[in-house]
């Protein structure tokens, strides 16, 4: 116990980069634990889609969404995204699933979007990289 108190009191910096990498992560995983946002994997992308007349919504930026993306999504980057709601606004009543690259940015659209009223939001976890590692269809035009 002193060697542990010794090696914290001579790497205070140490220390104190782990707390808070520490709390980041708890913080990250309580929060994703307690929000009302639905994440799905890409199977159950795929059968919402199947079952649905789901609305697909890329946040990721311009030079993400041109080097390929999930057939027939709107794309409206993150950082447009709050300026950009009113051309979400007639498909509000509808399921609406969000991804960019890995499923963060998408899962703070859902946010958004949530808190704008919109009821039926999903995020795809694992983002378009989870869908490309199912080698699921990726279109660039």
């Amino acid at each position: 116990m002193a060697q542990l108190t010794e090696f914290a009191t001579n790497n205070l910096m140490l220390v104190a980069a782990l707390v808070v990498i520490a709390l980041l992560i708890i913080k990250t995983e309580v929060g994703a634990r307690f929000s009302n946002i639905q994440q799905l994997n890409v199977n159950e992308a795929v059968r919402l889609m199947n079952d649905e007349n789901v609305v697909l919504l890329d946040v990721r930026e311009s030079n993400e969404y041109s080097s390929g993306h999930i057939r027939d999504s709107i794309h409206i980057p993150m950082a447009s995204l709050s300026k950009r709601l009113s051309e979400l606004e007639k498909y509000k009543n509808r399921q609406i699933l969000a991804y960019c690259r890995s499923g963060s940015r998408s899962n703070s659209a859902c946010s958004t979007l949530s808190k704008q009223g919109f009821e039926k939001v999903s995020n795809l976890a694992g983002g378009i990289m989870g869908w490309s590692n199912a080698n699921l269809p990726i279109t660039k035009k």
